[in-house]
This record gives C-alpha cells, sequence and structure tokens, in this order.
C-alpha cells in the first residue's frame, strides 16, 4: 500500500497540535466512561488494592540487608528502603529510608519515577540509582552512597538517555549511554561501550567496544565473585541473535556458541541455552536443552557438554538461578511450574524442589550466590493469593509473608481446556469462573511473541474489578510465547506470524462452543505486542468479539521499526521496507486494514505520551482512522507513565477502571 499517510502529524509525541488532538479524544472517553458512581467505586477498589498497606513488600538481599521499593497512597512515588533479614521476618519491619521519590519530586520539581539501582558488590556502599521522568524508558542515572543515604557529590552521573552503566568496582563502571553523534543504534540503544574511571569527564572514557548501527545495542559487565573476577562484552545482533566476548589482558575472545543462544556464566561453570538444534562434540542437543561445560575446558576448545536439561513435547525450561551450590530450575509442563534443584558435584543429580503448584506459578525472586543456598520462592494462583517462602536447597523452608486475600474466591473455579488452532496444534488456556457463571462477560487476554511466557498468578485488580463482579477470565498459551520452549516462538516469527492469531481466534471460538460465552458477551484485552494482537483481532476477526481494548500497542507495522525502539523488533515482525516481507505483514498490520463499511466490535485505545517504547502514534492514528471511518471507538492517552501507560498507583487505578468499566458496559449491554 502506497498512499501517503494522512496522520504522520499524530507521530510528533509532544507537538502542540498532537497533543490538543490527544486531549480532545481524553476529553470524549472520560465523559463517557468516567462520570458515574459505578466508575468512582471500581476506580477507589482498584486503588485500595494497589495501595494496600498489608501487602507482601518484595525484597532482593544485597549484603547484609534485603531491599524493598514500597509505594502506597501517602508515597504515591515510592520509598527505597532496606532492614535486615532477620527483621524483615517481622509482621512490621523496621525499614531504614534510603530515598523518598516524592521528595525528591518536590525538590526538583520533576516528574521523578523509580527505575531501579544496581548496587555494588562486594561491599554493598554505593549504588547507581535510575530514575525517569513520568515512566520513560530513557533515565538519568545518579550514584548513591548507601551509608550516608544521599547521592554522592561529584559522582557517576550520566544525563536523560537510554543508557547502560555497571559497576566494574568502586573506582569504574562499564558505561553506554548518547556519546554524541552515531554513538547510538537504529534502535535508539548504546551502540559504544566505554570503560569511565571515577573524578574523569565522560569525555576521557575509553572505549572498550563498538557495535553497528544496525545492531540492537552493546554493553559491558563485570562478574565481581571471589576468586571468579572476570569482564565480558555482549554485542546484541537483533532481538535474539548475541555475540558474548570474554575481555582479557589479551583482548576480547569471543564465547563460541551459537549466536541465538543464551548463554551465563557463575564461577567455573558456563552454561548454554541452546534455542535451535546444535551439534557439537560429536553430540547433537535439541532446541530447549540446557547444556554445561567448565569454563575453562571451554575456552581450552573443549565441547562435550552435559545436557542437564532435556525438553520433551509437554515440558519446557522457563528459566534458571544459582544458589552458592546448586542450579534451580524452573519447568513449565502444560503451563504448570515445576521446580528442581541440580547439583554439579554428584554429576548435576537433579532433586525436586518444594513450591510447585497444580494450577498456579511458583517464581524464584530472589538468591544469594555469593555466600549461602537459600532462596525467596513466591507461589500464587488465580484465586490464591500470593505466599513468600525463605527456602534452602536440602533444608527446610519457612513462610515469610502471606498477601492478602483481595476477592471472595469461594465458589470460583480454575479449568485448563485446549483449543485446536488451524493446522492442528493444541492451544493451553486457563479459565477462571466465578461460582454460578454461566455464558456471562468473559475476559480474554493474551500476549504471543518474544518468547515471553504467561503463567497463572494472582492479581487483585483483576479479581475485585472483574471476577468479584461475575465476570469469568480466560488466559491463552497462544504461540509466540515461551510455554513449550523456544519453537513455540520460533515457529510464528516473521512470515508465519498469521498462527498467533488463528491461535488466538481458536481459542475465542472454543470458548463458544463450549458454551463458556457468546460472541456479544467476549471482550479481549492485551498490551504492548499484546495490543498489536488486540488490533489484528479487530481488523481480522471482529464477528468474534463483544468489545476490545488494546493498550500501548504496535499498530501501523508499515512504520513501526522506523519509531523509538521499533527496529529493535524486526527479528520478531520482519522488515516492512524490504518488498517480499511487506507481503506478509501487510496482509496483517491493523492500521492498513481497517476499512469504512464494515463492522466492527466497540474498541478502545490505551497509550501513553511518555511511552519512548511503543510509539503513541501508533494508537493516535489508528483512532484518528477509525473515527474518519465512524467506528465505533474511544481513546485514552495518560501524559505520563512510559510503557506501562501510569506513572503512580493513582494513575494506574484510572487506567485500569477505565478499563474494565467499558468492558462491563459494552458486555452486558445486551
Amino acid at each position: 500500500m502506497t498512499e501517503e499517510d494522512p496522520y504522520l502529524w499524530l507521530e510528533d509525541v509532544t507537538g502542540e497540535r498532537s497533543l490538543d488532538w490527544v486531549r480532545a479524544r481524553n476529553d470524549e472517553s472520560a465523559a463517557e466512561l468516567t462520570g458515574t458512581e459505578r466508575f468512582a467505586a471500581l476506580r477507589d477498589d482498584i486503588r485500595e488494592v494497589l495501595d494496600a498497606d498489608d501487602r507482601i513488600p518484595y525484597v532482593r538481599r544485597r549484603g547484609e540487608y534485603v531491599y524493598n521499593f514500597w509505594q502506597d497512597a501517602t508515597h504515591p512515588r515510592g520509598l527505597w528502603r532496606r532492614t535486615t533479614p532477620e527483621d524483615y521476618r517481622n509482621d512490621e519491619p523496621a525499614w531504614e529510608l534510603l530515598l523518598d521519590v516524592d521528595a525528591l519530586a518536590a525538590a526538583e520539581d520533576e516528574n521523578w519515577v523509580w527505575q531501579g539501582a544496581a548496587v555494588l558488590r562486594p561491599g554493598y556502599r554505593f549504588a547507581l540509582v535510575e530514575l525517569s521522568r513520568g515512566g520513560a524508558d530513557a533515565t538519568v542515572v545518579r550514584e548513591f552512597d548507601l551509608d550516608e543515604r544521599r547521592f554522592v557529590e561529584g559522582g557517576f552521573e550520566l544525563p536523560e538517555a537510554k543508557s547502560n552503566i555497571g559497576w566494574i568496582d568502586v573506582d569504574r563502571v562499564y558505561v553506554g549511554t548518547d556519546f554524541g553523534e552515531g554513538s547510538l543504534t537504529d534502535s535508539g540503544y548504546p551502540r559504544i561501550v566505554k570503560e569511565w574511571r571515577r573524578g574523569t569527564p565522560i569525555e576521557e572514557a575509553v572505549t572498550v567496544f563498538e557495535g553497528k548501527p544496525e545492531d540492537v545495542s552493546v554493553r559491558g559487565s563485570h562478574d565481581p565473585t571471589e576468586g571468579f573476577e572476570r569482564d565480558f562484552v555482549t554485542r546484541s545482533l537483533d532481538f535474539y541473535r548475541s555475540e558474548r566476548y570474554l575481555r582479557t589482558a589479551a583482548g576480547l575472545v569471543r564465547l563460541d556458541v551459537p549466536d541465538d543462544a543464551n548463554t551465563s556464566i557463575h564461577r567455573e561453570w558456563l552454561l548454554v541455552r541452546v534455542k535451535s538444534p546444535w551439534q557439537i562434540g560429536g553430540a547433537e542437543y535439541p532446541s530447549g536443552a540446557l547444556l554445561a561445560m567448565k569454563l575453562d575446558a571451554f575456552l581450552e576448545d573443549g565441547r562435550e557438554f552435559t545436557m542437564i536439561f532435556e525438553p520433551d513435547e509437554h515440558t519446557s525450561l522457563e528459566y534458571y538461578t544459582w544458589t552458592r551450590n546448586h542450579l534451580l530450575l524452573a519447568t513449565l509442563s502444560d503451563v504448570k511450574t515445576e521446580l528442581h534443584a541440580l547439583t554439579p558435584s554428584n554429576g548435576w543429580r537433579s532433586e525436586p524442589l518444594p513450591g510447585g503448584t497444580a494450577l498456579g506459578a511458583a517464581e524464584i525472586l530472589d538468591t544469594d550466590p555469593d555466600v549461602s543456598d537459600e532462596y525467596l520462592l513466591n507461589t500464587s494462583g488465580y484465586t490464591e493469593p500470593a505466599t513468600l517462602t525463605c527456602g534452602e536447597v536440602g533444608g527446610t523452608t519457612e513462610v515469610l509473608k502471606q498477601a492478602p486475600a483481595f476477592f471472595d474466591a469461594d465458589g470460583m473455579s480454575v479449568e485448563q481446556h485446549f483449543a485446536t488452532s488451524a493446522d492442528g496444534t493444541r492451544i493451553p488456556y486457563f479459565v477462571v469462573t466465578p461460582s454460578g457463571s454461566e455464558a456471562g462477560p468473559t475476559l480474554l487476554t493474551g500476549y504471543g511473541g518474544f518468547e515471553v511466557s504467561m503463567t497463572p498468578g494472582y492479581s487483585g485488580v483483576t479479581g475485585r474489578s472483574w471476577l468479584a463482579r461475575g465476570g469469568t477470565y480466560v488466559m491463552a498459551n497462544i504461540r509466540g510465547g515461551g510455554e513449550y520452549g523456544p519453537q513455540w516462538h520460533t515457529q510464528v516469527i516473521k512470515a508465519k506470524r498469521y498462527k498467533v492469531y488463528e491461535d488466538f481466534s481458536a481459542v475465542a471460538a472454543d470458548l463458544v462452543e463450549r458454551g463458556i460465552t457468546t460472541p456479544a458477551r467476549l471482550g479481549i484485552q492485551g498490551g504492548s505486542n499484546g495490543g498489536l494482537l488486540m488490533g489484528v483481532m479487530l481488523t481480522r476477526y471482529p464477528a468474534l468479539f463483544g468489545a476490545i481494548v488494546s493498550q500501548v500497542p504496535l499498530l501501523d507495522m508499515k512504520r513501526y521499526h522506523k519509531l523509538l525502539a521499533g527496529a529493535s523488533w524486526m527479528a520478531e515482525y520482519g522488515d516492512p521496507d524490504e518488498p517480499e516481507q511487506w507481503a506478509y505483514i501487510g496482509e496483517y498490520s491493523p492500521y492498513q486494514n481497517v476499512h469504512s463499511g464494515r463492522d466492527y466490535p466497540p474498541t478502545l485505545f490505551v497509550t501513553s505520551t511518555r511511552d519512548d517504547r511503543v510509539h503513541p502514534a501508533h494508537a493516535r492514528k489508528m483512532m484518528a482512522r477509525m473515527v474518519e471511518q465512524g467506528h465505533d471507538v474511544r481513546y485514552y492517552e495518560n501524559i505520563e507513565g512510559g510503557h506501562g501507560a501510569a506513572a503512580d498507583n493513582e494513575q494506574l487505578a484510572f487506567k485500569w477502571a477505565l478499563v474494565f468499566e467499558f468492558l462491563w458496559e459494552k458486555l452486558t449491554a445486551s
């Protein structure tokens, strides 16, 4: 399609004309959806969940302290704080305040949003704190003294950019940032990594590695494990392929593994998770396998790996993490979590780790691999609030915290079903049904991209806003995710992308066939790549749905690679500037496939001005085109919020109330 885009002017993110258009659309949506007592009650209910004082304060251990970032009604921008592991076990720990982001924002008249901190190890005295304006991906970086509880005057500091920065030691960091013209990739991330010494201007930082403009990014990192100190450079060729180098006195030494494999190093061990079948050392390893070898042996041309995890038709490796002496694996068996502890000193002997759930998820949140075999485990299910447990491999477990129940789940059922996609593939999905609900309003969600697995878990917001009102909730585990390993993803990228949409539509049809709902009472919601999924459902399968919410979406796939971080996703979708690739992208690109004279379900687009990952123009232009064509559509754009479309709990509560109110109104109207 070569016609000129009449709405290109909406790509001017903060232009006066664009923002006037945004404010007008916001006012229209607010007038339609927010003026009732029901909306106000829903918003307040969600805010109560988000700000609840009895939520679990999740922590990460760094040295002798555990650290937490906390937001509530009194501190909407949040508090960074710490306490001892012993005191954390108390119902009301004695928190030591490190940084009050609300006070900082007020003092500096800036809209600061917390984006995390990297604490120097060993020693744990200094941290590199990242803050963004309005929740954007681009951050400012400032060095923070944890003992003095203040920013370090004259310390490491970076202006706003999409930077990579990490400690080498107390006086040196690896840094990649906007050094000026030519220093960023086409995707807007660092192309150059440098070593920067304390007390010197960044202009004098020494270049360690330069990537190419078409790369996604490069970064440097340091492993400070005592006795195993090493430095690395990682060059991300695209979203899934990378080269990893060991930095030595003689120069960079590339780790000779497939560029689509994931590698990690812990103490003496090299781990390789292969995404494509790999032949090496006289053996062939399947996609999704996890391999181990001692690093020194590999660097000396050793090629005989031990396969410590082998996938099968139903089971895949979700993630792994180390304790001091053990490797912890989390696997998915038909999207249900199982945990295992492997011990290298015993020939990689595997033993079950307590914590897996039948229809829920178990996530290892933190370990301290320098000193202990302890781990923090969080478990939950759709109707079971989270439980935080501290365990020790081979030892006992202790419940540390229990989250409150935010809705009455009595009588609710959770089931897993399988739909059959157009090519015969079985697609799993979970259904959460309130007591006595038959063919009621149903909300279906999914993602289907970037090897992201969608696993069960408790949501007080969804529970109160949907389930407690009598709505049925459905999560589809469509291809494009990682629920069944890398091939569940790779078989639907680029030219095979259409299978993602066939999967989701198959789940929608199966829900109706089973009598769970009807098309008029079936709503769908998704964000980012899931927002693209919603856009395709709108334009290709409109008869299946009664209402659609598309959040922070990609929609104009003709120009996605020219907008913000879009170029980094061409490994997923393809290059629309290549005619043979645009031939298949153009078949589903929502912006090019919405037409007048067709019946589409009521639709809501939600995005954020400050989203510097997925450009808000995707939603803006789609909205403008649909209004021009006379469709039933509305729009809300938060002026703050980044890719999450909200900068604090007040904004988050408003956003979700808008989404759930729209869906409830449309799906219960008939």
